[in-house]
């Protein structure tokens, strides 16, 4: 059976609204308690300290931290975060870089981690799509260039057979301690920068670099409903990392093209479907546009300009699957601009016939803004 996970500012002690400083302040104080290097082999501290990373690492992330005020735990992976950290290891990292420098244990009584593998760059890419594309999902190759390991070397840097030499200046552990009063502190070290072992027999492809430029093409995976200026995370795309290291991640932002007929609004789509006077002033079935074939819409006898009707679920899909926003038709009433002889005699003989109701109409409009006042009576009429 699945536990379900617990809010991630209980985890911290935490009030919602809490201030950045706050939330760090919080997580090193309960990280540095279940550190496991103060509760070797103690499975239930191990286990404290990984729900402590993963609700650090959501609620640090602007991005992450309003998706999860709004959705729950849900949020940040219906938006293409990942969730969580590979291990333990992959945490002590994190939980390093977060505060500058190693974890020394009270009184040296730490233990010195080894080598730290090192994750590429992350890339940062702009994808242009249609409403359409953006309303149905799709999938759309994006040309970039990056880095990837060297195919002779495999990313060691070094030749093919070759084996890296152990760091002479740490020893193989990739960190080097420094005595601080009564702390322990491990930082990186300078000379293999925290590989823990230096190339000396440089692969002659890549230089020793351990990786090779290379133009390629990634299919991404667009979900139904993204909207624009929305980035999505497409996992190990970005820069390979040094020393067979993992690639980091390719995260993607999307710009949504204007469409011709449909004005966007978060879920919901706006629309204009002009009426003839004929049409407006007896009433019509006309046809409405939507994201998939025309639909036949019946207008009332005395429709008038500006009215607006609301079709259900005709709109957006939600991209997070919480279901499709609306679509909402406003009627426009179409004015011809030239008139032959016959056309204008008819239509002044209708206008005088119509005069009596026109005058009548506008009175009773003209009475009720004296009582209400103009933005009392757009209020009622809403």
């Amino acid at each position: 059976m699945q536990v379900e996970k617990r809010d991630y500012y209980e985890v911290l002690g935490l009030q919602r609204g809490a201030e950045a400083v706050e939330i760090k302040k919080a997580y090193r104080r309960l990280a540095m308690d279940c550190h496991p290097d103060h509760h070797p082999g103690d499975h239930t501290a191990e286990e404290r300290f990984k729900e402590l990373a993963e609700a650090y690492q959501v609620l640090s992330d602007p991005q992450k931290r309003e998706l999860y005020d709004q959705y729950g735990h849900s949020g940040p992976r219906g938006a293409g975060f990942g969730g969580g950290f590979s291990g333990i290891e992959d945490i002590l990292s994190q939980f390093a870089d977060f505060f500058g420098g190693g974890f020394g244990g009270f009184g040296g009584g730490g233990r010195q981690r080894g080598p730290r593998v090192e994750a590429g760059e992350d890339l940062q890419e702009q994808l242009t799509i249609t409403l359409r594309e953006a309303a149905a999902g799709c999938q759309k190759p994006l040309e970039l260039t990056r880095l990837v390991h060297c195919e002779k070397c495999g990313g060691s840097g070094g030749k093919p057979g070759s084996q890296p030499a152990p760091c002479g200046t740490c020893g193989g552990r990739g960190q080097v301690a420094h005595s601080q009063g009564i702390f322990m502190i491990a930082t990186t070290c300078p000379t293999c920068r925290g590989r823990g072992r230096v190339v000396k027999d440089k692969c002659g492809e890549c230089k020793g670099g351990g990786v090779e430029r290379r133009k390629e093409s990634v299919v991404v995976n667009v979900p139904a409903g993204i909207d624009d200026g929305q980035t999505l995370r497409v996992p190990g795309k970005g820069m390979a990392g040094p020393n067979g290291g993992p690639p980091g991640h390719l995260y993607v932002t999307f710009h949504v093209e204007q469409d011709e007929q449909f004005e966007r609004d978060g879920d919901d789509l706006y629309t204009e479907v002009p009426l003839t006077f004929a049409q407006a002033a007896l009433g019509a079935r006309v046809m409405v546009p939507t994201l998939e074939d025309p639909i036949a819409l019946d207008v009332g006898a005395g429709t008038q300009p500006g009215t607006i009707k609301v079709l259900r679920g005709r709109g957006m899909p939600n991209v997070h699957g919480r279901g499709v926003g609306d679509l909402a038709v406003r009627l426009t009433v179409s004015v011809p601009k030239k008139l032959n002889a016959e056309q204008r005699a008819l239509v002044e003989q209708l206008g005088a016939m119509l005069e009596p109701a026109e005058t009548a109409a506008r009175a009773e409009a003209e009475e009720e803004e004296g009582k209400f006042g103009f933005f009392r009576r757009k209020k009622k009429k809403r």
